[in-house]
């Protein structure tokens, strides 16, 4: 398939998994792409395929300073952006106990600081276009957490927060945001890519067992296939009316769907503790 008329993406951590399908989708229908890896040499397993219509640079997602630079490039390169993904980005599996600092806080300097930097780079040339798609990885435990995954939820609410906010901001702009919440992918997120902290504390043996659960079990058997990921993401940048969640997985839909039902039922439950603060007139 082609594109009537062919998009500049500029994605984020297209090394591999997610951000790697999304860059070959985009590429296989016609469209330019920017990517940014960690090799420091800018080299990408696409570049060779796709000479005139891949550009890839060697970029930190911690080194913010960089983030115009990159913008510049890419804006260079093909006269805009069309699409930007905020893909980059790791997991962290661990009893929140048990975390010190330095484990969390680099952390939210990729899933979050990054990604709020990166968008507050290219914002300037989309609304220069009046026109552009923000799409920025949460997941689904951005929308409901779950034990072991205190600090990442953490880093994916605040994703979403600041996505919801800001589509408010840009959307008269003809800027559209979309949060996308993967369930489980056969990626390396829950390989390679997930940094894991158990406690040694007795109290916290259920978590601890499932953390170790989750780590050897599940990696290369999620439910979904990464190769699938990008050709969504192609689908979702034609709408003319983009949503702003889109759950990818039936994991995270039933996920999401179940978490919407446990807080609904528990706004009713405490409804009439919720109306007690209300101002006598």
């Amino acid at each position: 398939m082609t594109s009537k008329t062919p998009r500049t993406w500029l994605i984020t951590g297209a090394d591999k998994g997610l951000g790697f399908a999304t860059a070959k989708a985009a590429l296989e229908q016609g469209d330019r792409v920017v990517v940014t890896v960690l090799a420091a040499d800018g080299s990408h397993g696409l570049s060779e395929a796709y000479p005139d219509r891949l550009r890839a640079f060697h970029l930190d997602a911690r080194d913010h300073a960089r983030f115009d630079d990159v913008v510049v490039q890419a804006d260079r390169a093909f006269g805009g952006i069309d699409v930007l993904v905020n893909n980059a980005g790791y997991g962290l599996l661990a009893v929140a106990e048990a975390t010190p600092a330095d484990k969390y806080r680099s952390m939210f300097e990729i899933n979050f600081f990054g990604l709020a930097e990166m968008t507050r780079a290219v914002l300037p040339v989309m609304r220069r276009q009046r026109s552009g798609h923000i799409i920025n990885l949460s997941s689904k435990a951005g929308f409901g957490a779950s034990a072991g995954f205190a600090f990442y939820s953490a880093s994916k609410f605040a994703v979403e927060g600041y996505s919801e906010a800001l589509a408010m901001e840009i959307k008269h702009l003809g800027i559209h945001v979309t949060i996308i919440e993967p369930g489980g992918f056969r990626s390396d997120f829950a390989g390679p890519s997930l940094v894991s902290a158990k406690s040694d504390e007795e109290d916290y043996a259920g978590t601890n067992r499932m953390i170790s659960d989750y780590v050897e079990q599940r990696h290369g058997k999620q439910q979904s296939d990464p190769a699938k990921f990008g050709p969504a993401l192609c689908r979702l940048v034609e709408a003319k009316e983009p949503p702003l969640r889109l759950p990818l997985g039936e994991d995270s839909l039933q996920f999401i769907r179940d978490d919407i039902g446990a807080i609904s039922a528990e706004l009713d439950r405490w409804e009439y503790l919720s109306r007690s603060t209300r101002a006598d007139e």
